[in-house]
Parts: C-alpha cells; sequence; structure tokens
C-alpha cells in the first residue's frame, strides 16, 4: 500500500470519528439543559473530558486478551454522577475467556468489583453480569487476594467473579473516608485462558472500529445522564427514591442504595437537608452540576461523608447547600451555581432514609 493511499485512509477515519462525535453536541440542547453561558461552556468541557474517557476504554484499554486498569472517571474527568470518594478502576475483558486477579485489599472503607454488560457506546446500559464484595476476595491476613474471573466457577475454591457471555468490563469501586489516611487497593489483571501470546498487529478496521465506540461512548452516555437530569428535574428541591433498577441498569452497585435530587436556588436562598442516618457500611452526600459531575472536590466543598459528618444532637445530619459559606458545619458549595443535583448514597445500610429538604431565605 502506497503512502498515499495510507494517508487518505487516515483521513477517512479520522473524518468519520469527528462526524460520529459531533452527534453529543445535541446533548447539550436536550430537554433541560441549561443555558447560561458558564452552564454551556462547562458542557462543552464535560463532553471533552468523557471523549477522554472514551478513548482510554475503548481505543487504549480495548484489548480483551490483554487487559489493563484505566480510571473511567477520576478529578477532570467526570460521568454520571461520580463519587468524589471512590478510586474506580476498569478493565476491557471478554465473558469466553478466563483471567486471574491479585492485589491487596489495601485499607478502604468500601471495595467492590463487578463485571458489567458495557453497553455505553450502544444504548447507553451497563447492566450487571457479575458482583463481588470485599468480604469475598478470600484475602489473607496481609490483605492479599487472588480472584478468578470467568462464566466457571473454579474448582479449587479460589474466589469467584462470574462472567457472563456478554460481559465486557470490570468494574471496581473503592470508597475511602480520608484518602489522606488509607492505603488504595491494588490489582494487577492477567487472562489466564488459551489466548495469543502477544497483541496482534493494530489494523485500520481495528482503530476504525475503536475510534467508532469511543465517539458513540460520548454520545450515548452523556443523553442517557442527560435524560435523567430531566427526571429529577420535575421535582425540584427535593431528593427522591427514583426506583434503584435505573441506576443497576446504568452500572451502579447493587449494594448501593441511590438517592438523586435536584435543586435550583436564587442567590438569596440556601437548601437545608436533614437526614436521620442508617447502620450502613458507608454514606456520603455530593452537590453535582447540571451535567452531573462532582464539584471539584480538590479544592471546595463539594462532598461530605461519614467520617466528616457533624452530627445533630439527635444523631441525625443537616447539611447545607449554599453560595456562600453559612458558618454552619456540613456546608456544600454551589460554587457560582444556580441548579444542579445532589446524589447520596447509603452503602451496605439497614434502611434508606429520604432527606427532608427546606428552601431557606437568607438575609
Amino acid at each position: 500500500m502506497s503512502a498515499a493511499i495510507e494517508g487518505a485512509a487516515g483521513t477517512e477515519i479520522w473524518t468519520e470519528f469527528c462526524d460520529r462525535l459531533a452527534r453529543a453536541a445535541a446533548t447539550m440542547t436536550l430537554p433541560g439543559a441549561p443555558t447560561a453561558p458558564m452552564d454551556q461552556a462547562e458542557g462543552a468541557r464535560y463532553l471533552s473530558r468523557v471523549l477522554r474517557l472514551g478513548l482510554e476504554i475503548y481505543l487504549e484499554g480495548g484489548d480483551p486478551d490483554f487487559p489493563s486498569f484505566i480510571r473511567p472517571s477520576h478529578e477532570t474527568a467526570k460521568l454520571g454522577g461520580d463519587n468524589p470518594d471512590n478510586l474506580y478502576l476498569s478493565a476491557t475483558i471478554a465473558g469466553d475467556r478466563t483471567y486471574r486477579l491479585k492485589g491487596n485489599v489495601g485499607t478502604v472503607r468500601f471495595l467492590s468489583i463487578g463485571s458489567k454488560a458495557n453497553r455505553y457506546a450502544t444504548d447507553g446500559t451497563m447492566a450487571s453480569t457479575g458482583e463481588l464484595g470485599a468480604d469475598g476476595f478470600g484475602a489473607d491476613s496481609d490483605g492479599n487476594f487472588t480472584i478468578i474471573a470467568s462464566k466457571e466457577r473454579p474448582l479449587d475454591g479460589t474466589a469467584w467473579l462470574p462472567l457472563a457471555d456478554d460481559s465486557n468490563i470490570l468494574q471496581i469501586r473503592q470508597t475511602f473516608l480520608d484518602r489522606a489516611d488509607e492505603i488504595p487497593a491494588s490489582f494487577q489483571i492477567e487472562r489466564i485462558s488459551a489466548g495469543p501470546a502477544s497483541p496482534a498487529a493494530l489494523t485500520p478496521d481495528t482503530i476504525q472500529t475503536r475510534l467508532s465506540s469511543a465517539a458513540d461512548f460520548v454520545a450515548n452516555s452523556t443523553r442517557l445522564f442527560a435524560g435523567w437530569a430531566e427526571k429529577f428535574m420535575t421535582r425540584p428541591n427535593q431528593m427522591c427514591d427514583w426506583g434503584q433498577d435505573m441506576f443497576q441498569k446504568a452500572g451502579g452497585d447493587p449494594a448501593i442504595f441511590y438517592i438523586h435530587g435536584y435543586w435550583r436556588l436564587a442567590p438569596d436562598e440556601m437548601l437545608e437537608i436533614t437526614t436521620d442516618v442508617p447502620v450502613c457500611e458507608h454514606w456520603n452526600i455530593q452537590v453535582n452540576n447540571w451535567w452531573m459531575e462532582s464539584l471539584d472536590y480538590r479544592f471546595v466543598p463539594a462532598n461530605i461523608n461519614m467520617g466528616n459528618a457533624v452530627p445533630n444532637a439527635d444523631d441525625t445530619v443537616t447539611i447545607q447547600l449554599s453560595h456562600d459559606d453559612p458558618g454552619q458545619p456540613n456546608w456544600l458549595t454551589t460554587h457560582g451555581h444556580g441548579e444542579g443535583f445532589l446524589l447520596l448514597r447509603w452503602v451496605r445500610a439497614d434502611s434508606h432514609p429520604i432527606p427532608r429538604i427546606s428552601v431557606i431565605k437568607r438575609g
């Protein structure tokens, strides 16, 4: 093949990718999408961030024979109400292979791994095909573990993560009370079933397919969460149990109960959120912008969890969401936004209280 033909093929691949990616712009004009200049600019940044994630997942990490863990949501690339207390990891796999995972559980508060049928690039879903909590890792006294991920349970009693025919990704959640004081879990993964000894040489078709998947991931995943936003906006300044199926279908952990809410505040208003606190392994509450990105928790008070919340005398917790610091404990900032979303998680809880919310005028 001549250099001229190769160049033309590359141009065509790139042009098709850009054309597919351009469809994602529709997310910014869906019903309810904010029109304020700052919100729209954040929307453009949001699409660029999700593209970064899509390229990592599908282009760079898309070989199920040679999987590696990447971070599918982090401080500067966020999706779907990312948890500020979490370190997320994911790896591309295939349901007809067998994998061995080794590592150490560290000291994190909550740790789980799930196999998923990731269809974010097609219909915006990520159904669970197998789940394993840290109590099922079979860790030794030093915290070291070995897990087999496969369709068939291992005969030797090794900890097992089930796979299904349509499993194509592993998703790890590790949740911190305080990142500064805790040791994250470590993971290594290798395919141990029959397969190639080294990755096959890339082909134009492979690159085109993976780029197309990355572009479709951006368009479909952002449309999914914009649909959630439209739903939550029907009940302003409330937090609700919207039914857990929609969150599990999008990749949520079955051990977590999710309570979402939409907030809208005038400059002289604040939101007071009071909740009972059940017996649970972990809980936290966070504030998101309209695009369901957590606010920049590296620098502003964007989330509160069971490790740093100050309780009331009756063991309830009251959180204030406002534009300026009200001088009370448990403050969440709007960080210049007039609207956005709240997300509360009860993790392995014995009940799932719904917070009580009041809008308060500030003098």
